[in-house]
């Protein structure tokens, strides 16, 4: 392998800027979403806050498998086997679709109980509940999208992904304020265009596979060992899910207008973290082709670099979003009382931009590492040792938003200083075609 040629800035932004748009296809359907609920009053934003945060949770089950598919297979592409990294990327579909049948079903039980637990509100639950059954269908779409986005990269192969995911999410976008105004269907019209774009994008996704030509048949052992790199990433993952649940949850307890002002702000966190996590995807790619070229000295020029481009793209993001604090929140609500608790929000919010890019390339650095257990041991401390913690304080001191937000803060800084101490060591560098 070239190691100049892997760490120059124009091949990172070869894969970075494709892998940016359909990374932000999704949050910017999600936003489009807010925004066109948000008309309809306070509840329904409010019941699109709690649902949409349970479905994070199979979003979060998507960048698991996108991420442990994408460091495996291009660790076997830079090796030089491509038929290896397009079958790891079979297996992981298998897991993929499984699971969004399991969710897509459970959630038909499970919706009004988790909308219960996390409204505090009967009103908000029950509208909660009945977006989610629905929009609970096209977990299956969603998680065969995100397995064919982790093999693609891996192959680096960029333009496809960015064809199906973009194109399927236009169409939603175009259909959700159709459905939700002129069709009259409120919220079940926004949870159907939902279920649209994602069933779309996995279609496009399985065809690529049946394209390439090879047995479909499972392999229990490549799974196993998917499912060995996967604990450590989905533990990762909980530790995610249980602090972003804790951080509705506290703020539902504040009232309609705290959790609504803080929907605008979390879902526009989620929009910059994965457009900033561009970069990300584009270090898993390259590290992993590095190191399972048996390239450490390329993979550590390479990891330098792409923490550098992070914290630019951070700071770049907190200009822009620090501009528009006086017009963005108008965009999703009317409501002079949720966009006073968005604006206590938007300081923290802009603080976190450069903290965010550096974690964000830093954890795409180590994830193509294979490095994937020490990301899961520093996430859980973060977790539960500082973020559900602070949350929590908040609510019991009445300090609103401001304490859920200093909290994030708190995590974010936390994962930050370990993923540095981490790559000064130099101890994810392990070379090899599969670690």
């Amino acid at each position: 392998m070239d190691t100049a040629a892997t760490a120059a800035p124009r091949r990172i932004a070869a894969l970075a800027l494709p892998a940016l748009v359909v990374l932000a296809a999704e949050p910017l359907y999600v936003l489009v979403d807010t925004a066109v609920v948000g008309h309809l009053g306070s509840v329904p934003l409010a019941a699109v806050a709690v649902g949409g945060t349970v479905l994070t949770m199979a979003a979060w089950l998507g960048t698991i498998l996108a991420y442990g598919t994408t460091g495996r297979a291009a660790r076997r592409f830079g090796s030089g086997d491509r038929t290896a990294a397009v079958e790891e990327g079979l297996q992981a579909s298998w897991l993929a679709f499984s699971a969004g049948l399991v969710i897509a079903v459970g959630m038909q039980f499970a919706a009004g109980p988790l909308a219960e637990t996390l409204a505090g509100n009967p009103e908000i639950a029950g509208a909660a509940a009945r977006w989610l059954r629905i929009a609970a269908l096209g977990a299956p779409g969603l998680l065969l999208a995100a397995a064919g986005n982790g093999w693609m990269r891996g192959v680096q192969d960029t333009r496809r992904p960015l064809m199906f995911v973009l194109g399927a999410n236009l169409l939603s976008a175009a259909l959700c304020p159709i459905l939700v105004y002129p069709a009259g269907l409120g919220l079940v019209g926004s949870a159907t265009a939902n279920v649209v774009a994602q069933t779309v994008a996995g279609v496009c996704f399985a065809v690529a596979l049946l394209r390439e030509r090879i047995s479909w048949r499972p392999h229990l052992r490549v799974i196993g060992e998917q499912l060995r790199m996967g604990r450590d990433l989905l533990i990762r993952g909980g530790a995610f899910q249980l602090s972003f649940l804790s951080a509705t949850t506290v703020a539902a307890r504040f009232g309609t207008a705290t959790v609504a002002g803080h929907q605008i702000a979390m879902q526009l966190w989620f929009f910059t973290a994965l457009v900033l996590d561009a970069v990300a995807i584009a270090a898993q790619s390259l590290i992993g082709a590095a190191l399972g070229a048996g390239d450490a000295i390329g993979a550590r020029a390479l990891a330098r670099r792409i923490a550098l481009i992070g914290v630019v793209c951070g700071v770049v993001f907190a200009v822009v979003i620090a501009a528009g604090a006086g017009i963005v929140p108008r965009l999703f609500t009317s409501d002079v009382a949720v966009r006073d608790q968005a604006a206590i929000a938007w300081p923290w919010f802009v603080a976190l931009q450069p903290i965010g890019g550096l974690v964000f390339a830093l954890d795409g650095v180590l994830i193509g590492a294979g490095d994937v257990r020490y990301l899961r041991n520093v996430t859980v401390v973060a977790a539960l040792g500082f973020f559900v913690p602070a949350i929590w304080t908040a609510y019991v001191l009445d300090w609103g938003l401001t304490g859920i937000w200093a909290g994030l803060t708190l995590f974010v800084v936390v994962r930050c200083v370990a993923a540095l101490l981490r790559l000064r060591s130099g101890g994810w560098a392990v070379v090899g075609a599969v670690r």
